[in-house]
């Protein structure tokens, strides 16, 4: 139905010219029962001139410079309407009765008729067959006690404040921040309207191995918990990442490295490398092992490596033992302060191992050494303890990979007589090393 607009429809129509309420239109253009009106304003010491009116359901607004014509196009809008009331689209009595009651039930919400309908389309768009009221009844149930509209990149902040205070690692940290920061880029919105298929979408377009894909998940699970502590989630219901599945990992070939190889990256190798190489390799801990480790947990008297509860990726204190290769490597180095005070040292020894040409395989340094050191003592179960890993594992992946004869090899892997580690330069911008002496 087309009707004109009420002299306060600029709260209905952004942008439009301020009335006064006290002054009004300055003059009302009749047409039957329709009225367009005519509003006055001023801009830049100028009179202009408005008229404004429902036409199709479509709201029109015109300007004019004159008032004279102003008035012809209010009566030509007029005739308009008045026509399309005289035609099909008049309201018959019991409809106009319930446009009133509309309009009354909405008069304290200061909404118009209009909107309400539009808005109630939405959600039916959206429902589907869901009815309305028991849809609101839910989300009412479920974000109660819930602080709603906080958005991920906001808890990204409060959560990476909170595990720093927590005192997480060096290495866990940077690893949250990196995932997290890629997810709040892909969900900048507040966090309750994130579903678990479009995690799950996420994880699938990320393009990385399944278990990469785990730890993605696994880091995003403990994030929703967080903001499900602070209430910015129900506390009652499960996060919708908890509602995924894990991608399901294969068998995958446990790669190691020659004992020619590790014997050429170790002579190449400068003296800050020796330490997380030989470690690595003849001792078997994990890399953010290595980086927790201090020199003062390293024993060479009594042969023996201590990593406390806090340093071991399994929580429990372990003993490793020191081989006679690995304690002659590491008499070699300094022992104060960190064994590995910089991440960077993982970088620099993968591109010593381009450099010189070896191979180095995903994890090559602890799959080594717990396939030479099956080997050498043929007891799962005492590997399993040394490197902090269940004998399954061990059995299942690490056996037969390699032979008697290579361990006795690799465990025998020393330094020349009167050698002293080469002397090089990194380059840090270019990730390599720009020359090479020796003494």
């Amino acid at each position: 139905m087309d009707t004109a607009l009420p002299p306060n429809f600029r709260q209905s129509f952004p942008g439009a010219p301020a009335v006064d309420p006290d002054t009004g239109p300055v003059t009302v253009i009749r047409k039957g029962s329709a009225s367009v009106p005519v509003y006055a304003w001023h801009s830049h010491g100028k009179t202009r001139y408005t008229i404004a009116y429902y036409h199709h359901g479509r709201r029109v607004r015109r300007m004019f410079h004159s008032l004279d014509t102003a008035k012809v196009e209010a009566k030509l809008a007029a005739d308009k309407i008045a026509r399309g009331m005289q035609a099909d689209n008049d309201l018959k009595p019991q409809e106009r009765e319930a446009y009133l009651a509309a309009v009354r039930m909405l008069a304290p919400f200061k909404v118009p008729l209009v909107s309400v309908v539009e808005e109630w389309m939405r959600c039916r768009e959206k429902l589907g067959d869901t009815p309305l009221m028991p849809a609101v009844e839910e989300f009412i149930r479920r974000s109660r006690g819930v602080t709603l509209g906080v958005t991920v990149p906001e808890i990204v902040v409060e959560f990476l404040a909170s595990k720093k205070a927590d005192a997480v690692s060096h290495r866990y940290l940077l690893q949250l921040k990196q995932t997290l920061n890629r997810f709040k880029t892909a969900f900048p919105g507040p966090i309750i309207e994130i579903t678990a298929e479009q995690i799950d979408k996420w994880l699938r377009e990320a393009k990385v191995l399944p278990r990469t894909r785990n730890g993605y998940l696994t880091q995003i699970r403990v994030f929703f918990g967080f903001a499900k502590q602070r209430g910015y989630l129900s506390r009652k219901e499960a996060t919708e990442p908890e509602l995924l599945k894990k991608a399901k990992v294969g068998d995958t070939d446990s790669e190691v490295f020659t004992p020619d190889e590790m014997g050429k990256l170790l002579l190449a190798a400068p003296a800050h490398l020796i330490p997380l190489l030989a470690i690595g390799g003849f001792a078997g801990l994990r890399a953010a092992e290595i980086f927790r480790l201090d020199w003062s947990a390293v024993d060479l008297a009594r042969n023996l490596i201590e990593l406390r509860a806090g340093q071991a990726k399994t929580a429990s204190r372990r003993i490793i033992p020191v081989s006679g290769n690995l304690k002659a490597w590491l008499s070699l180095v300094p022992r104060t302060g960190k064994v590995i005070p910089d991440l960077d040292y993982f970088r620099q020894a993968t591109a010593l191992a381009r450099k010189i040409g070896v191979r180095w395989p995903q994890n090559a340094l602890r799959h080594s050494f717990i396939s030479y050191r099956l080997a050498e003592v043929e007891d799962a179960a005492k590997v399993a303890l040394e490197a902090g890993n269940s004998p399954t594992i061990i059995f299942k992946h690490y056996r037969e990979l390699v032979t008697a004869d290579a361990a006795k090899q690799w465990f025998g892997i020393m330094p020349p007589d009167n050698w002293t580690p080469p002397k090089t330069h990194w380059n840090r911008g270019e990730r390599k090393f720009a020359h090479e002496t020796t003494e």
